[in-house]
């Protein structure tokens, strides 16, 4: 049995023999040195255990086994050339496709824009957008399910890369009929986290800032706890109870009326939109284009 695996250029070399006459000719033509060339036949020779090449001082030609092994030489680079067609046509396929999970506030109010801008600059790229809480993204991209993602949240799992790509601040809301709409004063910080309120589920990054603001305080249960922005919005509106929200969740309502922003003494709210991959650190293709595009464009 011969023990390891011929090298590819050994095998075009014998072939080359085969189609040019001249173990010179086929050294030329695959741009290798003749006596490279020559070394390189004397040590498949010496793995296969037969003459390979007739040496004359006119030439080199192929001996009956050297035919034979040249006929399945050629198969093999066959093969070999598919193989690489078919991974150039992965690399091309990968290339034209755009996996993006994000958060539901990036999803829902900034990535339409984000992705609008994207396909004009580059229409030919397929793009999947998957809307998920920042846990939930954060699962995705470490599991390599999707090439980049976008999340609220205040902190990053170790291993994971990120940037930031914009700021948003979250505010307390509440229907215009509530009564911390006549205070005269801003509600203080003991008041908000003792108040039960509509929020979102764990694992969210709008649940998580406000986790993490009010995490000195006791707090109250939650009134309610609901899977997105917009059922929170809808709840308020009815007169549910106040809530905390991205200024980019409650824009339109503040701006009609239809909500009411209360001040809370002393509680920063604001926070760092981020994105988020795997390593290597330089994020490359598609993904790195997007990241590089949404930085650029002011929120």
């Amino acid at each position: 049995m011969i023990s390891g695996w011929p090298d590819l250029s050994v095998l075009e070399l014998l072939v080359g023999v085969d189609d040019h006459g001249s173990l010179s000719a086929a050294a030329k033509v695959a741009g290798i040195a003749q006596p490279n060339a020559s070394r390189a036949i004397k040590r498949l020779e010496a793995q296969v255990g037969t003459p390979l090449l007739q040496r004359k001082t006119t030439g080199s030609t192929l001996t009956p086994e050297g035919t034979v092994l040249a006929h399945w030489s050629r198969r093999v680079l066959d093969d070999a050339r598919q193989l690489l067609d078919v991974a150039a046509g992965m690399r091309e396929k990968r290339a034209a496709e755009l996996t993006v999970s994000a958060s539901m506030t990036v999803a829902e109010h900034l990535m339409p824009t984000w992705l609008g801008l994207f396909r004009q600059a580059d229409p030919e790229v397929t793009i999947h957008l998957q809307v998920r809480n920042s846990t939930q993204v954060f699962d995705d991209v470490t599991a390599g399910s999707c090439d980049v993602g976008f999340v609220e949240s205040p902190t990053v799992p170790r291993g994971l890369h990120s940037v930031p790509v914009a700021q948003d601040r979250l505010v307390v809301v509440v229907h215009p009929s509530h009564p911390w709409t006549r205070r005269r004063r801003p509600l203080s910080v003991v008041e908000l986290a003792q108040t039960p309120l509509v929020v979102r589920e764990p694992g969210s990054g709008t649940r998580t800032t406000l986790d993490v603001a009010l995490h000195e305080y006791d707090r109250a249960a939650p009134l309610l706890e609901l899977g997105s922005a917009a059922a929170i919005r809808t709840s308020v509106l009815g007169g549910v109870g106040p809530a905390v929200l991205s200024s980019l969740a409650v824009s339109a309502q503040v701006g009609s009326g239809e909500l009411r922003v209360v001040e809370v003494e002393d509680l920063h709210l604001d926070r760092t939109l981020r994105a988020v991959w795997r390593p290597p650190r330089q994020l490359e293709g598609p993904a790195g284009d997007l990241v590089r595009l949404v930085r650029r464009v002011r929120v």
